[in-house]
């Protein structure tokens, strides 16, 4: 049996632990006794895959209206409406899916303030009952730093299990299927092949880019805690005239925290050059084998067009991992 090194140890904690958040978090979006959240919860799944399913049949809309304005254009369907209704039924059906989202957000709105106000006042009284050699070590700065971390981080949780993980991979389902019908598999295989390397790309620098972003956090809530019990000890430190003194420990944690935010920013442009080099591949791909197909006659412009509102219909939510 294969023995794990202390960077594969230390990842598969770090997965463990994120599983555990993610249960802790799914009770503040079903919980007992509380029909109304559950309520809103279901509404606002509702209306997202509306949206989604507006957002998969938009491209067509706008195939068929450059077809209609090409020059040897013949739309086979939607024929009657002409160039003009068809964009204007394009633009209609992107209206509906910016507002269903928009109706989404402010359905789920009142769960996602509730589960706030809830963990906020659980973190607030567990503190409390904290021991009075906790308190005395004036850990004040840092601890309100975690504390604003972690009660926001829950929000951005809830969207992610409500909203990103399933219907994500539901529209990209519904994306291949069209594909499927409208062009033939090639186009599928080259899809999903940009999509696994970019979740794998994705996941790995993530994975990577956490130890550093923890660094930073780590030395933001440093300096913050330095930074706030100083002036809570303002008298002591007047007193004992150790301005100077303190000024040196902020200045020396502010620049602990320079160098790992740094290192974050660079990071973070690696790992967005890196998904645009996969997705602009893949992109480039399958736009270059529908150009090929339109100057053989098999596809009309309008499908060149739709292809690459499908392929970027496909980027936009993968930007959220």
């Amino acid at each position: 049996m294969r023995r794990l090194s202390k960077t594969d140890a230390n990842l598969n904690n770090d997965r463990v632990q994120g599983m555990r958040v993610l249960r802790r978090a799914v009770p503040y979006l079903w919980p007992d006794g509380q029909a109304w959240v559950k309520r809103r919860v279901v509404i606002a799944l509702t209306v997202l895959l509306a949206a989604k399913l507006i957002a998969v049949v938009t491209p067509i809309f706008y195939k068929q209206a450059v077809d209609a304005l090409s020059p040897d254009g013949s739309p086979a369907t939607f024929l009657a409406l002409g160039a003009v209704g068809l964009t204007l039924a394009y633009g209609m059906a992107r209206l509906m899916e910016v507002g269903f989202n928009q109706l989404r957000d402010a359905i789920f709105a009142k769960v996602g303030q509730r589960a706030l106000r809830r963990l906020a006042i659980e973190t607030f009284t567990h503190i409390h009952r904290l021991s009075m050699r906790y308190h005395i070590t004036r850990k004040t700065g840092g601890l309100s730093r975690i504390m604003e971390r972690g009660v926001k981080g829950v929000e951005f949780l809830l969207r992610f299990l409500v909203f990103n993980m399933g219907p994500l991979m539901l529209q990209l389902l519904m994306i291949a299927g069209m594909l499927m019908y409208l062009f033939d598999i090639r186009y599928v295989a080259v899809v999903v092949l940009t999509i696994g390397l970019y979740i794998a790309f994705t996941f790995r620098v993530t994975e990577w880019r956490v130890k550093i972003r923890k660094k930073m956090n780590e030395q933001d809530t440093d300096a913050n805690q330095k930074a706030i019990d100083s002036l809570l000890n303002f008298e002591t430190v007047k007193y004992f005239g150790a301005e100077k003194w303190e000024a040196d420990r902020y200045d020396g944690a502010m620049a602990q925290y320079e160098k790992a935010a740094i290192k974050t920013s660079y990071s973070l442009a690696f790992l967005n050059f890196g998904q645009s080099v996969l997705i602009t591949s893949g992109l480039v791909a399958v736009m270059v084998m529908a150009a090929m197909e339109v100057q053989s006659g098999v596809l009309t412009v309008g499908d060149f067009v739709m292809v690459n509102a499908y392929m970027i219909q496909i980027t936009m939510p993968l930007n959220f991992l």
